[in-house]
């Protein structure tokens, strides 16, 4: 597999493209995640999207969000660049984008406590103190009874489980017109170049960061979706 200019397999420019051959139900991610910010802060003045790649998912939000301002965060320059891309002409006001930064560093890089923060297939690639650190800074920067919504790769809750897991993955994978070389590689990056947990310890590490309420809303194949209130 060709080194990537960001932590993700694919190339910043490719990424949409190569990112719903690779995880299932990709726009259905994005669907309940938005769909769940209507429900809980249908009424967000501030959101910031952590890991927001090229900005995909946030353009589909500021269809339903037109009075919320967006703030855009990224550790990859060159998804940074593809976000600025996507959204040039329409920044000023609605949109920010911020200079590379990780979700560890977010609650000292910006100023202002927000009402929602979004970490979609973002914080997988951290080991288990990075993410803890993720976790509490997004705590932290929030709102009081502020949402996060996470979307992650997860563990199963047996190991066993986990050949299945991957059996199910390279198949959609493959189905969905990878190659399945590339299918091969992508499969060994399990444990290697990302990091699952199983949900009960995503489920500990919101309740240890302090959120109030917590609980998992999306599971399938081997990505969950997971919520907590401030």
């Amino acid at each position: 597999m060709k080194q990537s200019d960001n932590t993700t397999p694919h190339n910043a420019a490719d990424y949409d493209v190569h990112i719903k051959m690779t995880i299932p139900y990709y726009d259905d991610i994005h669907h309940e995640a938005i769909d769940l910010v209507t429900i809980v802060k249908p009424d967000a003045k501030s959101w910031v999207d952590t890991g927001c790649g090229t900005g995909s998912f946030i353009e589909k939000a500021c269809r339903q969000f037109q009075q919320t301002h967006f703030i855009l965060c990224d550790p990859s320059q060159n998804m940074l660049d593809e976000s600025r891309n996507r959204f040039a002409g329409i920044m000023d006001g609605k949109i920010k984008i911020m200079e590379p930064i990780s979700s560890q560093e977010l609650d000292l890089a910006i100023k202002d406590s927000v009402d929602v923060i979004t970490a979609i297939q973002a914080h997988l690639y951290l080991k288990r103190d990075e993410r803890r650190k993720a976790t509490e800074s997004c705590y932290r920067l929030l709102n009081d009874k502020g949402l996060y919504v996470t979307f992650e790769n997860i563990h199963p809750l047996f190991d066993e489980g986990v050949e299945i897991g991957l059996d199910r993955w390279t198949k959609f994978q493959v189905l969905a017109g990878k190659d399945e070389r590339e299918v091969g590689e992508h499969r060994k990056r399990f444990n290697k170049n990302y990091f699952p947990i199983r949900i009960q310890d995503h489920l500990d590490l919101l309740r240890e960061a302090g959120f109030k309420t917590y609980d998992i809303f999306w599971y399938s194949y081997m990505q969950a979706g997971f919520y907590a209130v401030k």
